[in-house]
């Protein structure tokens, strides 16, 4: 079908409308993520707010979004295209042979190499049809996503972080384009099938339904504003205003660009394998060239990041770049071409284990680009993944550190930093909801790399279990210490232990899994920020 495009409000956005929209756009995604909140079940989407809203054009291309999870906003529109590519037209996917997506329908997929990040991340995508197209005879207008992180999707150890996980079936359950919703009626007990259908199938399917209900909700929500907002301004005036905020988006990240320079930086992990990056500035074009030429091949661990995480890290870091109130959206990538080697850890086939690539990884790329760029030290560069459980309950959080100094300014103490933008779970409600308790969460004094301005310092975190767990940490920078800047020192790195109820002492390294007792106690100490500048 046709659709009008900016030109039906002029070759120009009006100033004032687009910074209306800009907002409203923005609205609707907050809405989503409030309704999702409301009616979760797990404390993973309730208290720790691991999830996102976005809206997307009939493209699938990113328009707006809360301020939620960047790793998961700058990675979802390709899941959202990966559905257009499979129900735009007659086909056989989802279970459901050979019929397209009609109003009614909502999808469902996690698999990472169809624009997923890892297999707790999952996706819920509902397409947005005209109000008065009952029977779906045209294409969508729009589509609203969610992306929820599941406490756990099954996988060798509970919680779906597994650290020591060789391919991506050890992870859990791979939802690949299932239809979740047909025409209005909620597929529970396919949905059932299929989170048991995997060789480590899904712990506790009740509450994956729970919260799969909630993104859904958040979805109607995302759909029924945006026929609101079509019924007020029009169609060819809201179509048009989403081609214009991605417009300004693509010329705020031009001005951006003219004052860059090129450079390159190569960042080592723990393991030893390398992100190296090249960003070359072309300031005639405005434009700037990604080049991640250098990088380690594919893994056998599960530190391979899907390249829709590289996309999503790129995207993340042009966007802090600008001075604008603009939305993250599909518009900041327009002047940036990005090359990913093929076959290497930004890019891995099937079935490569992931699901360190969308925590570690992804942070590990964001400070090689911000240190290509020569614009910030290394934060702590690693999401310090916890996670604990039995066939009964699951748990998991990721912890804070240091932030990263720059030019002007220290790096901030014990925050989540970059690629997660999530909040731990109020010690009364994990206390309450799980057997262990919180003795200790403090700041790590002195852990923030010296220099002009200071790096951050980490956090310490001391957990006491109350009944016999499996405990899990997955993390990064426990070997390699997050790099200074311009002179500045580098943070200090993260460490972890366990101090067994006998009074013994078991040191572990950045990945480890554990049997804990009672009265076990596991301490995790994250990593400082790098410092900026010779002090």
């Amino acid at each position: 079908a046709e659709r009008p495009d900016r030109t039906a409000m002029g070759t120009k956005a009006d100033p004032v409308m687009l910074e209306v929209f800009n907002h409203l756009f923005m609205a609707i995604a907050e809405q989503m993520g409030t309704a999702l909140q409301s009616t979760a079940y797990s404390v993973n989407i309730k208290e720790r707010l691991d999830f996102s809203c976005a809206l997307f054009d009939h493209t699938g291309s990113l328009v707006a979004n809360a301020p939620h999870i960047p790793v998961h906003l700058g990675s979802m529109g390709e899941s959202v295209r990966t559905i257009i590519r499979a129900h735009g037209a007659v086909h056989l996917a989802g279970g459901v042979a050979g019929r397209q997506m009609r109003p009614g329908d909502v999808y469902v997929l996690n698999a990472p190499y169809n624009g997923g990040t890892h297999l707790p991340d999952v996706t819920v995508i509902t397409p947005v049809f005209a109000e008065e197209d009952r029977a779906g005879t045209a294409p969508p207008l729009f589509y609203v996503a969610s992306r929820g992180h599941h406490a756990d999707i099954g996988g060798i150890t509970p919680g779906s972080m597994p650290p020591t996980s060789r391919a991506v079936e050890e992870e859990g359950v791979l939802i690949d384009d299932f239809l979740l919703v047909d025409a209005g009626r909620f597929r529970e007990a396919e949905t059932v099938a299929l989170l048991q259908s995997a060789k480590y199938p899904a712990r506790n399917p009740v509450q994956n339904i729970a919260d799969l209900k909630a993104q859904i909700a958040a979805g109607a929500k995302g759909f029924a504003e945006l026929h609101r907002m079509v019924r007020h301004f029009g169609r060819a005036v809201v179509e048009a205003y989403m081609c214009h905020v991605q417009d300004n988006a693509e010329e705020a990240v031009r001005r951006v660009i003219d004052r860059l320079s090129s450079g390159s930086f190569t960042h080592e992990m723990d393991d030893g394998a390398k992100i190296c990056v090249r960003v070359a500035i072309n300031r005639v074009k405005r434009e700037a060239l990604i080049d991640f030429a250098g990088t380690s091949a594919q893994l056998p661990t599960n530190f391979n990041a899907p390249s829709a995480i590289c996309h999503a890290a790129v995207l993340y870091v042009f966007r802090t770049l600008i001075d604008d109130d603009i939305p993250l959206n599909g518009g900041c990538l327009k002047p940036l071409t990005i090359v990913i080697p093929e076959a290497s850890m930004l890019a891995p086939r099937y079935p490569a284990a992931v699901v360190a690539g969308n925590v570690e990884t992804s942070q590990a790329i964001t400070d090689a680009l911000y240190g290509a760029l020569g614009v910030l030290a290394s934060a702590q560069g690693t999401m310090n993944n916890f996670t604990f459980g039995n066939e009964r309950d699951q748990y998991y959080e990721t912890i804070c550190g240091g932030a990263g100094a720059g030019p002007g300014f220290d790096g901030a103490a014990a925050v989540h930093t970059h690629m997660t933008n999530t909040r731990l779970t109020d010690p009364e409600v994990l206390e309450w909801r799980f057997p262990v308790l919180i003795e200790a969460f403090a700041i790590r004094r002195g852990s923030g790399g010296q220099g002009k301005w200071r790096g951050g310092d980490g956090a310490v975190r001391r957990m006491r279990f109350l009944e016999p767990m499996t405990a899990a940490i997955l993390a990064s920078h426990r070997r390699v210490a997050p790099h200074g800047l311009a002179g500045g020192a580098a943070g200090a790195v993260g460490h972890n232990w366990i101090e067994r109820a006998n009074g013994t002492r078991e040191e572990l390294g950045g990945t480890a899994t554990a049997a804990m007792n009672v009265g076990d106690v596991f301490v995790i100490e994250t990593p400082g920020g790098g410092g900026f500048g010779k002090k």
